[in-house]
């Protein structure tokens, strides 16, 4: 078994693959080192003989929880790093190793599955959006801060704005004017973020015309999903570019 793990700044996503298998036989998100290793302790039948991760965290955690992972399962793990191109995408940073490795295989996976352009857009901690032309050429992208950074700021910069986080879902059943707080407040995090997605895609035409695909990946992705109806939905995009970083055969 393959166990994969996208360590981002607020939550550890995890999936096991059976050997020969595609698609995910366990999967979940945590919030810390010593859940995931208590959530893959309590799979049955577990045997792990793989792992690969991604992490964005700092030098020392990422070593922290490599070292926590082969101390309970006994299994070697191989950590995506950064490359100047790779998979046929040429990495645009001048310098390459500061583009974030969580951004770096999302590209890898969309190039990989559009077979041409396209726009990668990520729905996490923070909102990204990146280009990737016909030829693999990474023209650049944005960063900007995602739902759960644009509430939060809210909440605990501003005294009045207080609302817990089922208040929160109930007041994006719809996108009219807020009349309450929380209403007013997640409704327009809300349209600030589909305001980004919209901009990223008059660039795209811009580029390619109606010559290129769009994915949507992230935690929030189903967030703006509507409001970009041609888009590939692929949560796992970032895994289908750590399976090239790191191949394991």
């Amino acid at each position: 078994m393959i166990l994969e793990l996208d360590c981002g700044n607020s939550f550890i996503k995890w999936r096991v693959l059976d050997s020969d298998q595609a698609s995910a036989c366990a999967e979940g998100v945590v919030s810390s080192d010593v859940a995931l290793i208590e959530s893959l302790e309590a799979l049955p039948g577990l045997l792990l003989t793989r792992c690969r991760l991604v992490s964005v965290r700092a030098q020392d955690e990422t070593s922290n929880l490599v070292g926590a992972l082969e101390a309970a399962f006994g299994v070697s793990v191989s950590c995506a790093v950064s490359a100047r191109e790779m998979g046929g995408v040429r990495n645009g940073y001048e310098d390459f190793e500061r583009l974030g490795l969580d951004r770096w295989l999302a590209m890898l996976g969309g190039f990989k599955l559009a077979s041409g352009a396209c726009l990668v857009l990520d729905f996490g901690t923070a909102a990204t959006a990146d280009f990737i032309a016909g030829d693999g050429a990474h023209l650049g992208g944005f960063i900007c801060p995602g739902m759960p950074l644009m509430r939060n700021q809210l909440r605990t910069h501003t005294r009045k704005i207080r609302y817990d986080d089922a208040a929160a879902e109930r007041a994006l059943e719809c996108l009219l004017p807020g009349r309450t707080t929380v209403e007013a407040v997640e409704r327009g995090c809300m349209l600030m973020l589909r305001g980004f997605v919209l901009t990223q895609l008059e660039l795209a035409r811009s580029y390619w015309g109606d010559d290129f695909t769009v994915f949507l990946t992230g935690g929030d992705a189903d967030l703006v999903q509507d409001a970009v109806p041609q888009a590939r939905l692929v949560p796992d995009l970032v895994f289908v570019g750590l399976a090239m970083a790191c191949p394991l055969s």
